[in-house]
């Protein structure tokens, strides 16, 4: 079983009202990322990079009202890991917040923390179907604990209602 993050914590509650009604289908989609990335990295060195990543990485949806969220979710990061005073990590969790939906691997600086988060965010995305090594049991045990609740459907919806403003960019948290 995996326990609270205080970052994840704080983060979402600072930005309840903000989230409104999808504040529980998002703050499961963030923990189960954000432990997704501890069972791909179980060297403990990172938690709180994938916590800061995981909270913040799809957050722009709803602090900037827009399915392009990718720049507005880097954005506010930034300016939480200034007040946090980690200026030092505004590139590692920019990238991993900018790569996440890459759909082939990721090389680059910042290897291994990008690179888990990127799987980490597919695996839960594909509801399983993607392992990237994580055994059937270990994804299932994250997603008992922090149960979709619409998730999917969510994404659907946002994907859906973005196309039929945009046609001609479906997907825009794919063009960076």
């Amino acid at each position: 079983m995996f326990e609270t993050n205080l970052i994840i914590e704080k983060v979402l509650e600072e930005h309840k009202g903000i989230i409104k009604g999808d504040y529980n289908t998002y703050k499961n989609h963030v923990y189960r990322v954000y432990s997704l990335c501890l069972k791909l990295d179980t060297t403990g060195l990172n938690n709180d990079k994938y916590a800061i990543a995981a909270v913040f990485h799809d957050l722009g949806i709803w602090t900037h009202h827009t399915f392009d969220y990718i720049r507005p979710s880097i954005e506010t990061a930034a300016d939480y890991l200034e007040k946090m005073d980690k200026p030092q990590w505004k590139s590692e969790i920019s990238t991993m917040i900018a790569t996440h939906h890459k759909i082939s691997g990721y090389s680059g600086p910042y290897l291994k923390t990008v690179e888990n988060f990127r799987r980490a965010d597919w695996i839960d995305v594909t509801k399983g179907i993607l392992k990237f090594g994580l055994a059937k049991g270990e994804i299932a045990e994250v997603q008992i604990q922090f149960p979709f609740r619409g998730f999917h459907k969510f994404l659907l919806n946002q994907t859906t209602n973005y196309f039929f403003k945009h046609p001609l960019r479906p997907l825009p948290m794919f063009k960076i």
